[in-house]
C-alpha cells in the first residue's frame, strides 16, 4: 500500500499541485485528506490532490481499488464525520462548503458510522 508498483494508479486528476497554482477556490485541483474509520484499513498516503470536478463515486472506486477491496464490498464516505454526500456530488462543491485549512477532510469506512 505504498508508492510502490503494487499500488493502483491514482485517480485521474491526482498528484501534487503545480507550484504556480492560484490560491483559494479558483484552483483546478484541491487537497483531499482521507481518514479511515473503525476497522477499515488505513491508507499510507492520506493526502491526495484531486480535480474539483471529480465525483464522490469516482473517489470511492479509487479508495476501494487502493485498499484491494472486493467489488461487492460497500464503502461509505463522510464529510465532517456527520453526513454521507451523494455519489454524484463533485469534490469541488464539498470543498467550497466544508473545506478548511486549504483541504477537504473525508472519512471512509466499510460500515455505516454516522448519519
Amino acid at each position: 500500500l505504498g508508492t510502490g508498483s503494487s499500488a493502483p494508479d491514482p485517480p485521474p486528476g491526482t498528484g501534487s499541485s503545480a507550484p504556480g497554482d492560484a490560491d483559494g477556490d479558483m484552483k483546478k485541483k484541491i487537497d483531499v485528506l482521507l481518514k479511515a474509520v473503525g476497522d477499515t484499513p488505513i491508507m499510507k498516503q492520506k493526502k491526495w490532490t484531486v480535480e474539483r470536478s471529480r465525483t464522490i463515486q469516482a473517489l470511492s472506486l479509487f479508495i476501494k481499488k487502493f485498499l484491494k477491496a472486493e467489488p461487492a464490498e460497500q464503502l461509505f464516505i463522510y464529510v465532517n464525520q456527520s453526513f454521507a454526500p451523494s455519489p454524484e456530488q463533485d469534490v469541488g462543491t464539498l470543498y467550497q462548503c466544508f473545506g478548511s485549512d486549504g483541504k477537504l477532510v473525508l472519512h471512509y469506512c466499510k460500515s455505516q458510522a454516522w448519519g
